[in-house]
């Protein structure tokens, strides 16, 4: 029998630094003279992350669709095509922020029924600000996502620890410690983690299972149970490209299981837009918006950027994309209208 490839899942809720975590590890890995390869979940129609993926890391994208679906379907099939054709030394599987890892974490226990794979880990990144305002102000169905994600986790690693104080990371770690007690924890800045931990990991024999990940306590199975198929007849799986409509604007709003809180809306531009009035959008967002990302061109740069957002912060970083790619913008929160935000967008495009 050819030998497991090991595998990891990334988790953590949107904005976290699943994908810093994920380029860290893609290098280590290279260096250590291994070929890493990448599965991608993303809940918008373009995966804007995994176009920061070198070209020699092997990859492959599900992008849309409900999560359960998608995922118990298909995974099983994308990963053994991905080790047939590929023949990577291990494999990180990063989901999108909307997930629940339980129904990852099943997906691919049942790929190993495909292909020789062992699951070594399942690694949830805590953004610790975010958290701390969860816990100081919100409930609600993000922050039992967020206690999901803590739970599977069989390694924690609580991220941006800079933009909290001192006294107040105590109560964050108390806080995961009491949803999972067992995981191994690491605070970092920028998920600066020793990243040999995951060879380490890989060394160990046997596999995590559903069963052993998280502490034992419920672990995220609020909306369907092991193997059950979904069969709920609003769900519709036909994901077919609609007709070209003026900007483009794309509506994937989730109808239910674990992300069916979470609304998903992508914009297409059509041209350039002006960077100040792009800033100014973004910075009067409502709080219900809490992560947008994209690739942009503005009238006043030559270059494209990747724009970031996550709880009120933006960035934008100057990049030389591998290949053609859209002028986009995907935003995620809850509850937030999606009319008003197309039409500030498409204002965008006008004024220009």
């Amino acid at each position: 029998m050819a030998k497991a490839v090991p595998v990891h899942i990334l988790s953590g809720f949107l904005g976290s630094g699943k994908t810093t975590l994920l380029s860290q590890a893609i290098d280590y890995y290279k260096q250590m003279g291994k070929r890493p390869a990448v599965l991608m979940n993303e809940l918008g129609d373009v995966n804007l992350d995994g176009m920061l993926v070198e070209d020699d890391v092997p990859m492959t994208e599900m992008l849309s669709g409900c999560i359960c679906c998608t995922i118990r379907g298909d995974l099983g099939l994308e990963l053994r095509d991905l080790i047939r054709d590929n023949d990577p030394d291990v494999i990180f599987v990063e989901c999108t922020g909307a997930a629940n890892p339980i129904e990852i974490l099943e997906g691919v226990t049942d790929a190993s029924l495909l292909t020789e794979l062992e699951l070594k880990s399942v690694i949830t990144v805590v953004d610790a600000a975010q958290l701390l305002s969860h816990l100081e102000h919100g409930k609600g169905k993000t922050f039992r996502l967020m206690q999901d994600q803590i739970r599977c986790a069989t390694q924690l690693i609580v991220n941006k620890i800079d933009l909290v104080s001192p006294v107040q990371l105590p109560r964050i770690e108390h806080a995961i410690r009491e949803l999972n007690a067992v995981a191994p924890m690491t605070a970092t800045i920028r998920c600066q983690v020793d990243l040999s931990l995951l060879e380490k990991l890989e060394r160990q024999q046997g596999a995590v299972s559903a069963a052993s990940a998280g502490t034992g306590a419920s672990c995220g199975h609020t909306h369907h149970e092991h193997g059950e198929c979904c069969n709920d007849p609003s769900h519709s799986h036909d994901h077919e490209a609609g007709e070209h409509r003026e900007h483009r604007s794309h509506d994937h709003t989730a109808s239910h299981h674990s992300h069916d809180h979470v609304m998903v809306y992508t914009h297409y531009f059509d041209g350039p837009i002006d960077s100040e009035q792009f800033e100014a959008l973004v910075g009067r967002l409502p709080q219900e918006v809490y992560r947008a990302k994209g690739i942009l061109r503005f009238t006043d740069t030559a270059s494209p950027f990747l724009f970031q957002y996550a709880y009120r912060e933006m960035d934008f970083v100057k990049i030389a994309p591998k290949e053609q790619v859209p002028n986009v913008a995907v935003f995620i929160g809850e509850h937030f209208s999606k009319e008003r935000l197309a039409s500030e967008l498409a204002a965008l495009e006008q004024k220009d």
